[in-house]
Formats: structure tokens, sequence, C-alpha cells
């Protein structure tokens, strides 16, 4: 089960659900890993699944699309998509501690079409353009 690891902690650990097998994943690739967990987020909520940095720090080893959404009507099991951006090979173990799991509020929105949109200072620019 996903937990807090502290109680301060504003994300829940998720774990490796590999059967007691391992996943090494070479440096520059990217592997899918299970989690053994599926939920049932409330209407109005979503799952967001973030890095942990203790992995990033040490080891180069964070997610490729962070953070992941997990939608509300999702019911499949939770998984993650760990990248190794490191110079070594790295060894997921079952039950090892690979992402976060932060639960938030969504706004939704209702989109409009216009022909122009209101000017602000910034305009356009971006990329760069509110200086360093």
């Amino acid at each position: 089960m996903p937990r807090y690891m502290s109680e301060g902690a504003s994300g829940l650990d998720l774990f490796a659900a590999l059967d007691g097998q391992e996943v090494l994943i070479p440096p520059g690739r990217w592997a899918l890993i299970p989690t053994g967990v599926a939920l049932a987020i409330p209407p109005g909520y979503e799952g967001q699944v973030r890095p942990r940095s203790g992995l990033a720090l040490q080891h180069g080893v964070t997610l490729l699309n962070p953070p992941g959404t997990i939608d509300a009507d999702y019911r499949g099991e939770v998984k993650v998509i760990l990248v190794n951006l490191g110079t070594e090979p790295f060894r997921v173990r079952d039950g090892d501690r690979i992402a976060q799991l932060v639960i938030q509020p969504v706004l939704r929105v209702e989109l409009e079409e216009v022909d122009e949109l209101p000017p602000t200072s910034r305009s356009g620019g971006g990329f760069g353009h509110t200086g360093r």
C-alpha cells in the first residue's frame, strides 16, 4: 500500500511490485514499473505521480513524464515510468520506493474561442522573456 513516510509528507510513497523479481535499467533507458495498486480517486481530484529526490540525487533516476497524472475515472493499476539518467545501470527490486503520489484538487474550465486575446505587459514573450 502507498503510505506517507513522515508526519509532514505531502506525497504517499509508491513501491515496486515485481513479484520477487528485479528490473535492471541501463543508463539512458527507461522501464515501466508496476506498483500493484489501483485507486478510486474522488471526482474533482487527480493523482500526481512525482519523482523521489533521493533516487534523482543518488542515482540519476527520475520519472520520464513528471508529474504523471492519474485521472479520477482511471481504475487500472498505477505504473511508473522510471528513466535512468545516471552513468551506471540501476536495479529496481521488489518493494523499492520508486515514486510519490500526491492527490490534488482539479479545476475544470470552460474554453471559449476568441479572435484576439486581451493584452498583458508580457504579451507573447516566453522562454526567458522576463529575464534571469
